[in-house]
């Protein structure tokens, strides 16, 4: 029987869930960051979003944050700034929703970033009443069904 050279299995690789951190302080932007809301996932390692300052950017998430720190669609993200590359930054760090919602009563993101939805771009819903999904049945149309 061969010899066991491994240090254990798949449970071990996960490890424990200490990227809880429960009380953290509260990080602001320097100059060369900026604030982003991620408006889709496009996998490797990238990202798409829209920087507070009207930039949409492609992110590359940092290897210290990659498959540690999961990122979705809607999340308020810093992302590092590149000098040479206008259009790509790179994401520090993804904000919990009670840290974000901590940055919006500061001032540091505008009002109208919306928070805690999934998915930033499209969710323009400004139409009176026209989406409901519900329909409404007269008393004589149930007793011809």
């Amino acid at each position: 029987m061969p010899k066991n050279k491994g240090k254990g299995g798949k449970n071990r690789k996960r490890g424990k869930n200490e990227a809880d951190d429960e009380k953290r302080e509260l990080v602001f932007k320097e100059d060369g960051q900026e604030y982003a809301q991620v408006l889709r996932m496009l996998g490797n390692g990238r990202c798409e979003a829209m920087c507070i300052d009207g930039t949409k950017r492609l992110c590359h998430i940092r290897g210290k944050m990659h498959k540690k720190v999961w990122i979705a669609a809607g999340d308020i993200v810093l992302v590092g700034l590149r000098d040479y590359q206008d259009d790509k930054a790179d994401v520090i760090l993804k904000y919990m929703p009670d840290e974000a919602r901590l940055l919006k009563a500061y001032g540091e993101l505008p009002e109208n970033t919306r928070l805690n939805e999934g998915i930033a771009g499209g969710m323009d819903e400004e139409e009176d009443g026209a989406g409901d999904d519900y329909i409404e049945f007269e008393d004589e149309d149930i007793d011809k069904i």
